[in-house]
């Protein structure tokens, strides 16, 4: 699908994430032109499906709310955690926050800082506790007019109703609904307006998360002039006169671009040929969108680019459960919403737990591999009974279900009404399971967990639940039946990608900028050098690059 008759643009961008759609705005409003193509028919890739955070330090709307930080805290704080200090990160890091303004400055593409969402090691110096991530503000789908059907929706198992999108300021209302007067009219407020958007469309237009982000850079990018073009794969990048020149599509066609092509299709997540850059038990299972099959490093490297992998590893890790019981869906990752709760434990194979599951999505996977380094223990099974199934919900289930008979019965879920048929029910020793959670619900009846301290920061505070005190993090297992979800390592997308310069460059063999040709997103290597430091570390640098890409597009003037 087309804007318009397509000419030959300034720059053509190959992708239509965040890195893609904010690289092709930057263009856009600098004066050059642009078109978008993306090989799927539905626009965002992997950023309309994930929680759409953008981990920014020293942004500018931290001082506005009060919570000023600095350049160099980030630095201190990233220093400790063992990020590489490189010209790269040096670049990201200075442009982010320009990167902030100059969306807004546009109207278009608004944000709020999450005040109470602290960074992932938040005892380490220079770490804050909220504002360093910020999450795009509700938009009204029905902007977008047409496009609006162009837009990938969200994961089913993150809306309700068929189709509502709930913000993550209004899920606490959805809980305490049945007690709580104000909360059940703040549902019933938004349950209607549901109700009247599915009269006109398809799902809910109220978009939040990383729909919202991608719905907002779309409107952007299309009032500002730039061309768009759904279900349209690049097969080869076209090279002329010691520079990129444009690409080759799939089918035959040759696009031109007079100053750039800028490649940000979502890293390699499903691209079988480079499962061997991550470990063998996380190969095969990504959250990420199944369009990012690792085009733009094949491209990339055509052209005479270098894959860089990362000191720390060579992906973002998310723990996954297969909701068809067997693994052929989509997995569903478990990042915020369950593992942190009061009332669920993780057990390996033998039945025990090996970890802190409050902590953050990638530090649990880290976790689950150190486990099966050192002998078999996956897959490893979150455990909780009736209570905390009712009210947080286990993976695809949501809170409150009336029944879980379809999770059940393609083995998804399993139930029994004794830990002891649990264990029977997931294959692990009953009397190792009925041992594990006795000496868990010991300590945990006072909020304590002595094995691993869960709940010991505030970023694992902070995914509990503030109404369980003394700690939100901790609560026993007691009441029947009892409930188990498998989980695997995932990946939410990957670290390792096309070496780039500080002004997002793709670089030859030999750390040379091959012209013309540039990188935003996972398909540039992560400044991150395969660490995780908070929320939003692959959206916010995705940002940066795109700023800083198109920033050396325009200044670079148009090639002889």
């Amino acid at each position: 699908m087309r804007t318009d008759t397509p000419t030959e643009p300034d720059v053509l961008v190959i992708g239509s994430g965040a890195g893609g759609l904010a690289a092709a705005l930057f263009c856009a409003r600098s004066g050059l032109s642009v078109q978008v193509i993306e090989k799927d028919r539905a626009i965002g890739g992997t950023t309309a499906i994930s929680g759409g955070m953008v981990w920014i330090p020293d942004n500018p709307l931290m001082a506005r709310h009060g919570r000023p930080d600095t350049p160099a805290a980030a630095a201190r704080y990233l220093a400790h955690l063992g990020v590489p200090d490189t010209p790269q990160l040096q670049a990201v890091l200075a442009a982010g926050p320009e990167a902030i303004a100059a969306l807004e400055a546009g109207g278009l593409v608004r944000f709020r800082p999450v005040l109470t969402y602290p960074d992932y090691y938040p005892d380490l110096p220079g770490a804050t506790l909220g504002g360093r991530v910020l999450e795009p503000l509700p938009f009204d789908g029905a902007a977008l007019g047409p496009w609006f059907a162009r837009l990938k929706p969200p994961l089913p198992a993150f809306t309700l109703l068929g189709g509502m999108m709930v913000d993550r300021a209004d899920i606490p209302h959805f809980r305490r609904a049945g007690r709580s007067l104000p909360a059940f009219l703040r549902v019933a407020r938004l349950t209607l307006r549901h109700a009247r958007q599915r009269l006109a469309h398809p799902r809910g237009t109220s978009l939040v998360l990383g729909n919202a982000l991608v719905a907002r850079l779309l409107a952007a990018v299309l009032a500002a002039g730039g061309r768009v073009e759904t279900g349209v794969s690049a097969r080869a990048l076209v090279q002329a006169d010691g520079r990129v020149r444009g690409v080759v599509l799939e089918d035959g066609r040759t696009l031109r671009a007079r100053r750039a092509v800028v490649l940000a299709t979502g890293g390699f997540p499903h691209d079988p040929a480079r499962m061997d850059l991550l470990p063998p038990a996380a190969r095969g299972r990504s959250a990420a969108d199944p369009g990012a099959g690792g085009d733009g490093l094949r491209l990339g490297e055509a052209a005479g680019a270098r894959v860089r992998a990362g000191p720390h590893g060579n992906a973002f890790w998310v723990p996954v459960s297969l909701p068809d019981g067997a693994g052929a869906g989509r997995p569903h990752p478990h990042t915020v919403t369950d593992r942190g709760k009061p009332g669920v434990i993780a057990v390996d194979r033998h039945g025990r737990r090996f970890a802190n599951e409050a902590r953050s999505y990638h530090q649990f996977v880290e976790d689950m591999l150190a486990a099966e380094a050192a002998g078999p223990t996956l897959p490893c099974h979150l455990v909780c009974d009736a209570h905390f199934l009712w009210t947080y919900g286990l993976g695809t289930i949501k809170p409150f279900a009336l029944s879980t008979r379809a999770e059940r019965r393609t083995g998804y879920l399993k139930r029994g009404a004794t830990l002891a048929a649990l264990a029977a029910a997931i294959g692990v020793d009953p009397a190792a399971l009925q041992r594990t959670v006795a000496d868990f619900n010991a300590a945990a009846a006072s909020g304590a967990d002595p094995a691993f301290g869960r709940g010991g920061d505030a970023y694992q505070r902070a995914m509990g639940d503030a109404a369980v005190t003394p700690n939100p993090c901790v609560a026993p297992i007691l009441r029947p039946p009892f409930y188990a979800v498998a989980l695997h390592p995932g990946t939410l997308g990957t670290a390792a990608g096309l070496a780039v310069d500080p002004a997002a460059r793709v670089l030859d063999a030999a750390g040379r900028p091959i012209p013309g040709l540039y990188a935003a997103g996972n398909d540039a290597a992560s400044v991150m050098g395969g660490r995780y430091p908070g929320p939003g570390i692959t959206l916010g640098p995705a940002l940066a690059f795109a700023f800083l890409a198109a920033r050396a597009i325009a200044a670079e003037g148009p090639p002889g």
